[in-house]
């Protein structure tokens, strides 16, 4: 471990404030307006983000390294299902209230773990699974309300097609995760960063001929700042994985309901309901069970190789 990651403080601290920026990225998508076509919005967040992607990288010196890559057909099968998972997110987020859209994308971590399970065979145990199951449930009280709407029609439909469309988010949200883990055992970050923004940006605008309209400047310029946003809390979430380990900052993305939660009821008047909090109570619970068992085999593993006599 080299000495960047020996400061779990400012790994904390840029954690904090990639949430947060997340966050105000949402919130301009949301702003924006649900009359703009999803793949309009998904290109917007993309391009866009590419600006302090691209400036970051050319300050570090890393801009001509991060365009080398031995796996493009990789790179695409990530950005494809990437984008897949960011549209289906984004029609959810403006369909639905904000801290119910961000409380049930946290069905992404949860799956990520089965899928890891099935197709890059981890063992996973009893108490992991345990808490992935108990976290679905959550997820499902979550939504539950949501899915009763159908019958309603207009908007409370619109509301049931969000809540799935964040749940297919998740899903393919966990997909990608793991294309990710598979490129980082001989793919840079920053190779994977920059590619996903040119792959997300390019499969986005095949959409145009499906539906994009003419916005207002208002809406432009949120969408604009979406994008930017959305580029530079990857960066900070990035950096913020140099200093400290993933066990020691991945619960403070659950910081983002808190501002989820305070923004929406702010900007949008969402408040949230007794079914929404006791769900987000669970999957949240689930998650920090997962983070805590991950450490603690972490440690097992680590421990063990301190115990094993050298052979030669």
């Amino acid at each position: 471990m080299n000495a960047d990651v020996q400061s779990p403080m400012k790994g904390i601290v840029l954690k904090i404030l990639s949430v947060g920026v997340f966050i105000c990225m949402s919130t301009c998508i949301k702003a924006a307006g649900n009359d703009i076509a999803t793949g309009q919005i998904t290109f917007y967040r993309s391009a866009f983000a590419m600006v302090p992607i691209l400036l970051f990288l050319a300050c570090r010196g890393e801009l001509r390294d991060a365009f080398r890559t031995s796996n493009v057909s990789g790179h695409l099968a990530r950005g494809f299902v990437g984008i897949l998972s960011m549209s289906c997110g984004f029609y959810g987020l403006v369909h639905l209230p904000l801290p119910e859209a961000i409380a049930i994308g946290y069905a992404m971590p949860l799956l990520a773990v089965a899928f890891a399970a099935i197709f890059l065979g981890e063992i996973v145990r009893l108490y992991r699974w345990s808490a992935v199951v108990i976290g679905m449930v959550g997820v499902l009280i979550i939504t539950w309300p949501r899915l009763t709407l159908f019958d309603e029609g207009g908007l409370g439909s619109s509301e049931a097609l969000g809540a799935i469309a964040v749940l297919l988010s998740a899903t393919l949200g966990a997909m990608a995760m793991v294309l990710v883990r598979k490129l980082v055992q001989k793919e840079p970050t920053h190779t994977i960063v920059l590619y996903f923004s040119l792959s997300a940006s390019v499969f986005s605008l095949a959409t145009l001929p499906f539906g994009w309209t003419s916005m207002s400047w208002q809406a432009f310029f949120l969408l604009m700042i979406a994008g930017f946003c959305g580029g530079v809390a990857q960066i900070l979430l990035t950096e913020s994985y140099r200093h400290a380990d993933m066990s020691t900052i991945a619960p403070f993305e659950y910081t983002s309901i808190v501002l989820g939660m305070a923004i929406g009821y702010v900007l949008f008047g969402d408040i949230p309901t007794g079914t929404m909090l006791a769900g987000t109570v669970i999957v949240v619970g689930a998650g920090i069970f997962i983070i805590y068992r991950e450490h603690q085999l972490g440690l097992e593993r680590k421990g063990a190789r301190k115990h094993v006599t050298p052979q030669g």
